[in-house]
């Protein structure tokens, strides 16, 4: 009886001894569970931050990247601003300078072709003295015919000249017809016969037409 008893007692100790060997060790998967548990957290929390942080950087590398490319541009503005300003100043003070310099030209030009006209004018106040005191009629009228054609000559040489209407056909480029005459002879229909005004042309450019009559 004695023995039995304590074979009940060490059987009961035993079982005793497995069930807190298994608290323990349930005790012990649960503390490695939560540790484990604890480092994936801390570590997943830490690769979070770590991503904010990359994150962060990338967003402040990039807006520094768009602030640069923001300011090189503005600079690039400014610069072809002012080139351009400076190219519109020059544009300006060359047209002012041609516009004077043509005015300058026209005004010399029209003063040098006055000048070579005075002596043409000393001419003809010479023969307006001599037509008071003057005997020989001829040798007055060789000398208006003198400066007459010394006056052609000037017009010449500044590329004037007279445009041919003698038996010419009516050419409405050169010619302005007052009117109409009929004639007899075929070949003289629709040619000038008669020439009321002389017409010029200046460097092959009509500067005044001349006017004629047209035979029908």
């Amino acid at each position: 009886m004695a023995a039995f008893l304590l074979y009940n007692r060490y059987k009961t100790n035993k079982n005793k001894i497995k069930l807190d060997m298994s608290k323990t060790k349930k005790s012990q998967n649960i503390d490695e569970t939560e540790d484990i548990n604890n480092i994936e957290g801390a570590e997943a929390t830490q690769s979070a931050t770590s991503e904010t942080e990359n994150t962060s950087v990338e967003e402040l590398s990039e807006t520094d990247t768009l602030s640069a490319e923001v300011a090189s541009l503005t600079e690039k503005v400014e610069q072809l601003t002012k080139e351009k300003l400076l190219l519109m100043a020059d544009f300006d003070n060359y047209r002012k300078r041609t516009i004077k310099e043509k005015a300058d030209l026209i005004k010399s030009g029209g003063e040098e072709c006055l000048k070579n006209l005075l002596p043409i004018v000393d001419d003809f106040e010479r023969s307006l003295q001599a037509l008071n005191t003057a005997t020989d009629v001829q040798a007055l009228v060789e000398g208006v015919n003198l400066i007459y054609n010394k006056f052609k000559g000037y017009l010449a040489q500044n590329g004037v000249k007279e445009i041919e209407t003698t038996d010419a056909p009516f050419d409405t480029e050169y010619h302005e017809a007052v009117t109409t005459f009929p004639v007899e002879d075929p070949e003289k229909k629709g040619k000038v016969i008669d020439c009321v005004q002389k017409g010029y042309t200046m460097n092959d450019k009509v500067i005044r037409f001349s006017k004629v009559v047209v035979g029908e």
